[in-house]
């Protein structure tokens, strides 16, 4: 039996192989037993739990963990055998790429769990997850290309000279392109620190409208005459933008002025006129009213209120409602709104009246 176990197959004794093809079964079965008992039963619990990190972390388990324990099993068999220089190279490089590939993966699977927890967050979801896919690819090129590099190093190849090649044209680029590399940082900006988000109304200096879309180097916004206005990202992250969709409510100043030859009693008796009007509109909140000064022409009272909604519509609509009854009010109590009017008083002239005795 020992001399049967002794023999030399591929450069290593039958015993040798045996002992290896062992190892690797037992680490394949005690992998399937993992796989059927634990990892099943834990799908399970993050199945009912409410949180999505549990479901994410055993997701990628499954599908980068698990094999590379398949790997770390073939090469525990491995190492019971004596291998030649070649096949040892080739394993190393084998298991180098492998063990890369499903890291990258891992990383890449990381940052798109992030970035997506991110926008969950946002009430524009489905459109910043379309924005987030152009994202995604920038950052899934520069992590790839560093797991290149980072192989061609490991296989004793010096990366030095294509670090400083590519140092030397990322600078040239830069350089090149530096426009176009300004409005990808701005949407990085953009993306990361939401100044505004698709379907935001803006003002940005003369322009204003709603905006449409967001790319990596130009913002679209539709303006109120229609016509769709394209800026670059840079211009934008670069100016003062008054964003109307996260305004919460309006507030509003209005005058209004009364003749000179309005009563005291009704000019105290006005802003209490005019606040229960406001009060009594649904969706107003009054802030003051006053009796603030005397115009050229007329007795000037000043209020100020507020619009509890955001929507220009609902703005204009309670607007009006409030106007149309102080008019209606104004009517009833014989209160004359003033106009712009000059009066011009005229002396005789007694040189003239002389004459006429």
């Amino acid at each position: 039996m020992s001399q049967f176990l002794s023999r030399i197959y591929f450069g290593n004794t039958l015993q040798n192989w045996l002992i290896s093809l062992s190892i690797f079964v037992a680490g394949i079965l005690l992998i399937a037993i993992f796989k059927r008992v634990v990892l099943k039963r834990l799908k399970l619990w993050a199945f009912r739990s409410e949180t999505t990190l549990d479901d994410f972390l055993l997701k990628n388990f499954e599908k980068s963990i698990v094999p590379l324990s398949y790997l770390a099993v073939f090469r525990l068999a491995m190492n019971v055998l004596e291998l030649g220089p070649k096949t040892a190279s080739v394993l190393h490089i084998a298991t180098l790429l492998y063990i890369t590939f499903f890291i990258l993966r891992i990383i890449t699977s990381v940052v798109k769990k992030f970035i997506f927890s991110f926008i969950r967050t946002s009430e524009n979801r489905d459109s910043e997850e379309k924005q987030a896919n152009g994202l995604l690819l920038i950052i899934n090129i520069i992590i790839w290309v560093l797991g290149v590099v980072f192989i061609i190093d490991n296989l004793g190849y010096n990366v030095t000279t294509l670090i400083t090649g590519l140092g030397i044209g990322g600078i040239a680029i830069a350089l090149a392109a530096q426009t176009i590399l300004g409005d990808l940082f701005s949407y990085f900006v953009i993306f990361f620190d939401r100044p505004f988000q698709i379907g935001d109304f803006i003002i940005v200096e003369d322009n204003m409208g709603t905006i449409e879309y967001i790319g990596i180097k130009t913002t679209r916004i539709r303006t109120l005459s229609g016509e769709q206005l394209i800026c670059s990202n840079t211009y934008l992250t670069n100016s003062r933008i008054h964003n109307y969709k996260r305004m919460e409510e309006r507030r509003i100043v209005f005058k209004l002025g009364v003749t000179y030859q309005t009563t005291s009693e009704i000019v105290k008796e006005i802003p209490e006129m005019v606040k229960e009007i406001i009060e009594s509109t649904k969706d107003v909140r009054l802030d003051r009213g006053h009796f603030s000064g005397f115009g050229d022409f007329s007795l000037d009272f000043e209020f100020v209120y507020y619009i509890l909604s955001a929507d220009y519509n609902v703005f204009m609509d309670k607007q009006q409602e409030i106007y149309h009854r102080i008019l209606c009010r104004f009517e009833s109590e014989n209160i004359e709104f003033a106009y712009p009017t000059q009066t011009l008083y005229t002396v005789p002239n007694r040189k003239m009246q002389e004459v006429q005795e």
